[in-house]
């Protein structure tokens, strides 16, 4: 059976990822994401009335023009985890394919509200459901199956591809937290049998593979996070926490830190509520009973008028802006574009890194240089990520043992560095290490 693996998006930047498997004259594609700054959009990204082409002119969403050359016909989507950069581009892809989409619960959910609001294409691929640990059998020489992860995001798998020379094994964000805030520890079990079985190709990330030593556990973010705020229990001033929206885990660490001083928890932000709210309903995550959310922009500010009029030592908002983005809540309040002032001693708590590109660092500037004319107190980097760093690298290359591998997400740099690092470990660049660029294939021999 001949194996191809094809680079649709995700391999010449960090976005829009997309990989396509073929395995003789049947193909599982893994992923189908959206390049967030190309749009100059963040997570309350707004594309439901633009046409796929333009957004493939912009490179925003994966150039998927290149499957009409492939010889086969499409079994399954496949998405690893919920993050737009990952299911972002499938309300203007996924139409195109008759295949079913398959998904963790979570990432389904966040899927089908994409779709839903999705307003150029129809789209009515079948959504299915599957729990890490599980199996779905694509047809009778493919099966597939969720082993457990952990990322930034809940709900998180490796998907792999069990096929009849071997598995393919697609690693697209993950990290290898052994003390997780939500959820259980990646499977690491299963993923040594898996690696005992005979994993074929490993199709990998390389965003932080420079980074030396392990990725440190959410439990040191939350640990970050508590020793902050709850050092103001008696403060009578505000305190802000900006984070990622689709963060889950983090938000239940600020809301019960909240709790604990005495404040109320208040998600604010479209993309808080949407994440939040799916989560809650799933029962993923039980927030503190104190917590309210609101995401409807009139709803948002009326709550901000409250807040004052209350007092600001009773809430701890929870709020959009870390990447100083038009529009999110933290931004609009720094530009006195609501009813709440921002006066000396307030504080603002960043518990997110800035995504590395210049416009995310112009805008970030601009905000906290606002902040501070107004006595604003800036906590920066209460965060960790949740990409793996070398060593877990190491570790994971060790557990699967593939024979081949390749690097995605990422740009050249980031891949370039992922194959530095696994030359150095014995693999051989062209002949079981293969660097592809959006666009490109490598037959599996």
């Amino acid at each position: 059976m001949d194996i191809e693996i094809i680079a649709v998006g995700g391999y010449n930047e960090v976005g829009r990822n997309m990989t396509a498997v073929r395995c003789g004259k049947e193909i599982v594609i893994f992923d189908m994401g959206l390049r967030l700054d190309q749009v100059m959009i963040h997570e309350d990204a707004d594309v439901e009335n633009m046409h796929s082409l333009d957004l493939i002119e912009m490179k925003a969403i994966p150039d998927d023009t290149i499957m009409n050359a492939v010889e086969g016909s499409v079994k399954a989507i496949v998405c690893s985890h919920g993050h737009l950069d990952h299911i972002g581009a499938i309300p203007k892809l996924a139409h195109r394919y008759n295949a079913p989409i398959i998904s963790t619960p979570y990432t389904t959910e966040l899927i089908r509200q994409q779709i839903a609001g999705e307003q150029k294409f129809g789209v009515n691929n079948k959504l299915f459901a599957l729990r890490a640990g599980q199996r779905y059998t694509i047809s009778p020489h493919l099966t597939l199956e969720f082993v457990r992860s952990q990322h930034s995001i809940i709900d998180t798998v490796f998907p792999v591809l069990h096929t009849p020379r071997g598995a393919i094994v697609y690693a697209d964000d993950f990290k290898l937290d052994r003390t997780p805030v939500l959820g259980e520890p990646p499977d690491f079990a299963r993923l040594r049998q898996i690696g005992k079985e005979g994993v074929l190709a490993l199709i990998v990330e390389s965003v932080n593979v420079a980074d030396s030593g392990r990725c440190p556990s959410e439990k040191i973010a939350r640990d970050l996070v508590r020793d902050t705020i709850t050092s103001y229990e008696d403060d009578k001033n505000a305190i802000f926490v900006s984070t990622f929206s689709s963060h889950i885990s983090r938000i239940k660490t600020i809301a019960e830190c909240a709790h604990e001083i005495g404040r109320k928890p208040v998600l604010l932000g479209r993309s808080m509520e949407r994440y939040c709210s799916a989560a809650e309903q799933l029962k993923l995550v039980g927030f503190p009973e104190s917590l309210s959310m609101f995401g409807n922009r009139r709803t948002v500010d009326r709550t901000l008028r409250r807040i004052m009029k209350t007092g600001k030592d009773k809430f701890v908002p929870i709020v959009t802006g870390h990447q100083g983005e038009a529009g999110a809540i933290l931004t609009r309040i720094v530009m006195g574009d609501t009813p709440f002032k921002l006066e000396k001693g307030d504080k603002i708590l960043f518990s997110a890194k800035v995504i590395p590109n210049p416009m995310n660092y112009g805008q970030r500037y601009l905000v906290e240089a606002r902040a501070k004319m107004a006595g604003v107190r800036i906590f920066d980097d209460l965060h960790v990520s949740g990409h793996a760093y070398k060593e877990d690298h190491y570790e994971f290359l060790h557990l699967l043992n593939p024979q081949h591998v390749i690097p995605s997400h990422g740009d050249i740099g980031m891949t370039g560095e992922y194959a530095k690092f696994a030359e150095e470990i014995g693999y051989t660049f062209g002949n079981d290490l293969h660097i592809l660029r959006n666009g490109q294939n490598v037959l599996i021999k």
